[in-house]
């Protein structure tokens, strides 16, 4: 069919390369926020769900009247940052499927803020009004309207990126960035530019098993998975024919009727396509979330369009390939707003009994925008490569002061715990180099 094609549209690449057991860098790093800035507050909590307690994941926190937000994280932890010039505002709390919450800023404290948001259910009666009755129009509607519902203007985003890298439950590498977008309009077929404003990194080699893993990518991987701007990493031209679409469900997102549209690709489609939600505005046919996977219907298949290289006597192949985005809105227009991909890989030695299991995770969450009035991009050479490798690129964590004014999505405890764990080892290893 289109095999060669699709292989040329996935944008998330896997590097496997071999490196000595005992490598360690020269100097430690140190993993902190930074010390506070004079300018701005920062408030941290938790959000969960008002009934169970189970935190929410990738919840957003906004302040209201401001393009200032964060997410929380895979524990439900967020640190808001706001300036101190910010006083009487409202911070809006939303998530999928939940009532949106606002509440007024002066009620935040600096810690443990815990804020619980109900689910929200919609009424039959209510969704019988005005229900489309064909879910494959409503998709191909809703990706051709695409100039109508967001942004028309260039705008220049603040992002925050994080890659990290487990084998198994263990947390072994971590890259984080503060990225700028150059985001284009969303009907222009002008590509998006990333400029590198600052990266940090920490790895601890001793436990990749001697093989490097390596993402290929760095901030495009989540940038593509924008299907409003890039429709053909998904739905490549006349390939939503290849797909099934079906009414699943109806939630409301900030008061908004949404429809959660299920699709999976034909049983005659052999190749590896998609599968997952997509999260309509049944009223504006806007697309403001969507939540798929890659259907790895064939391994060798699924292992080429991931892995570019690797040592002799390895078999490496995907066991799990995810996606997500979040849009959000504002002035009546719609923005990327977050988005994360998730792979899951084994790791099969020749010579060994077991094979190794790793995951790898990119996500990146824009914390600020502004109008780009000019509308220029960033000079090539500024310009952050497809082809980028993002710990090569990061220094290390050698500027914590630098990361103090800005959103990130707060660290989860594994991680905060693993960094620990590096630093001590790369500190034993100095002393025992001397």
């Amino acid at each position: 069919m289109r095999l060669m094609t699709l292989f040329s549209k996935r944008i998330t690449f896997l590097f496997l390369m071999l490196v000595g057991l005992l490598f360690f860098p020269t100097h430690s790093w140190a993993f902190q926020e930074g010390q506070d800035d004079n300018d701005y507050n920062q408030y941290r909590g938790e959000v969960v769900d008002e009934s169970t307690n189970k935190p929410l994941v990738f919840a957003t926190i906004s302040v209201e009247g401001t393009n200032i937000s964060t997410i929380t994280n895979t524990e439900g932890d967020f640190l808001l940052k706001v300036p101190k010039d910010i006083t009487d505002g409202n911070v809006i709390v939303s998530f999928l499927g939940y009532r949106t919450k606002t509440i007024p800023l002066l009620q935040f404290q600096p810690e443990d803020n815990t804020i619980g948001l109900l689910v929200s259910v919609t009424q039959l009666s209510e969704i019988n009004i005005n229900a489309p009755k064909d879910a494959t129009a409503l998709v191909k509607e809703t990706l051709a309207r695409k100039g109508d519902n967001y942004f028309d203007d260039h705008t220049l985003m603040t992002a925050f990126y994080r890659e990290t890298i487990k084998k198994r439950r263990r947390n072994v590498s971590l890259s984080e960035a503060v990225v700028s977008i150059y985001k284009t309009p969303y009907n222009s077929p002008r590509n998006d530019a990333v400029e590198l404003y600052k990266a940090r990194k920490s790895t601890d080699y001793s436990k990749l098993d001697t093989v490097a893993l390596k993402l290929q990518g760095g901030p495009f991987n989540t940038l593509y998975v924008d299907i409003m701007k890039y429709p053909e990493y998904i739905f490549a031209d006349g390939s939503v024919d290849n797909y099934k679409f079906s009414f699943d469900r109806s939630t409301r997102i900030n008061n908004r009727l949404i429809y959660v549209i299920k699709f999976n690709q034909l049983e005659t489609i052999l190749e590896p396509l998609y599968g997952g939600e997509l999260f309509i505005d049944v009223e504006n046919k806007t697309l403001t979330s969507a939540i798929y996977h890659l259907n790895i219907t064939d391994r060798d298949m699924a292992a080429r369009l991931f892995v570019r290289r690797k040592p002799s006597g390895v078999d490496v192949w995907p066991t799990e390939v995810a996606y997500r985005v979040d849009y959000r809105e504002k002035g009546g227009k719609w923005y990327y707003g977050y988005s994360s991909v998730m792979m899951e890989f084994k790791v099969d030695w020749a010579d060994k009994l077991f094979n190794s299991v790793y995951s790898m995770t990119a996500e990146m969450a824009v914390t600020d925008w502004e109008k780009n009035e000019s509308g220029q991009l960033p000079r090539n050479r500024e310009r952050v490569k497809k082809s980028i490798i993002l710990s090569d690129e990061a220094i290390g964590f050698s500027d914590p002061d630098f990361w103090g004014e800005y959103n990130i999505i707060e660290p989860e405890k594994s991680i905060e715990s693993a960094i620990r764990k590096i630093q001590r080892q790369l500190r034993r290893s100095q002393r025992n180099s001397k």
